[in-house]
């Protein structure tokens, strides 16, 4: 039983830039790389694993010829994604559909809540995040009428900031953020406005107000996170979100640190720092960039150096 390394695969974006490459050393198809799909099981985009007996077969594939690594679940797809996005410009205002809606509207795909952790972002950087329509009617009223910044609720955000994102809300990274995501195992999005920007073909983007006025929650509400914070064995934990779709956390570890899981599997990924993984004996190195998955079977693992990783689960 070992841990499994995952090759990420990445996506250029009208909005994407070279962060992904600056920061992670990644080899990146182009200065237009917005999204890094460091864990994917989503047919859109599969990551494939890189070491031991499975070395060479996708993730999706390994969730449905090996469930046993991952405690036999009930789902039929792998239930998460987690990316890393570089805004290098301002992402769509956008919003995602819940599971219900997605299942009958889009062949059955998931919905979409998702959360991020801000990696890095520019000095007085904000984001996007709910809007200020009181009815539906309202809201599509300052659509029609082209009243952005009326409708759109603005948030300062900083490094370290962390926001939890559920199906229904408006929202958009803006200009200069490289943030991990995590979320549900979707790629549904539905454009509620981009700008008047033209994509290189010189054509406007699709928007998709029907269905995102459908979906949208309104009045917005503000999802609060309340993270919780413990110290144990060289690790601060910081518990971010607990809720139906994924649990998610930052370990900052500064040594040796001993972790004990039953009937789970995790997903990793070491956004700052490096050292070392150790379970059953062997030992992996650990750098800035990598992502892996500890399987269910693996009960009990060190991770050693002066390190940070966002861990998430179901």
């Amino acid at each position: 039983m070992q841990p499994l390394f995952l090759k990420p695969v990445f996506k250029e974006r009208i909005w994407g830039g070279t962060a992904l490459q600056k920061e992670f050393g990644y080899e990146i198809p182009s200065d237009i790389t917005g999204e890094c799909w460091a864990i994917s099981a989503h047919p859109n985009g599969p990551s494939v694993i890189e070491n031991g007996s499975y070395a060479g077969t996708t993730l999706d594939n390994l969730w449905r010829e090996h469930p046993e690594l991952f405690g036999n679940p009930k789902e039929e797809v792998f239930p998460l994604l987690t990316k890393i996005l570089d805004a290098n410009m301002d992402l769509s205002v956008q919003v995602h559909p819940d599971d219900a809606y997605a299942k009958v509207n889009e062949n059955g795909e998931l919905g979409k809540t998702e959360c991020w952790y801000i990696i890095d972002c520019k000095e007085d950087a904000e984001m996007i995040f709910g809007h200020n329509a009181k009815t539906k009617e309202d809201l599509v009223q300052q659509i029609n009428e082209g009243k952005w910044n009326e409708l759109l609720r603005r948030v300062k955000i900083k490094p370290g900031d962390f926001f939890y994102v559920p199906s229904g809300t408006v929202h958009a990274l803006c200009e200069g953020t490289l943030v991990l995501e995590t979320q549900q195992s979707s790629d549904t999005t539905y454009r509620v406005y981009d700008y008047d920007r033209r994509d290189a073909e010189g054509n406007l983007r699709d928007l998709h107000l029907d269905k995102a006025i459908e979906v949208t929650t309104v009045p917005h509400q503000d999802a609060v996170s309340s993270p919780r914070f413990e110290e144990r064995q060289n690790t601060k934990i910081t518990t971010f979100v607990e809720s139906d779709f994924f649990s998610v956390y930052k370990w900052k570890i500064t040594g040796k640190a001993s972790f004990s899981f039953r009937d789970q599997y995790l997903l990793l990924s070491v956004i700052k720092g490096n050292g070392s993984l150790v379970c059953n004996e062997e030992r992996y190195p650990l750098e800035q960039g990598m992502h892996f998955i500890i399987p269910v079977g693996i009960k009990e693992f060190i991770i050693d150096g002066q390190c940070e990783l966002i861990v998430s689960h179901t």
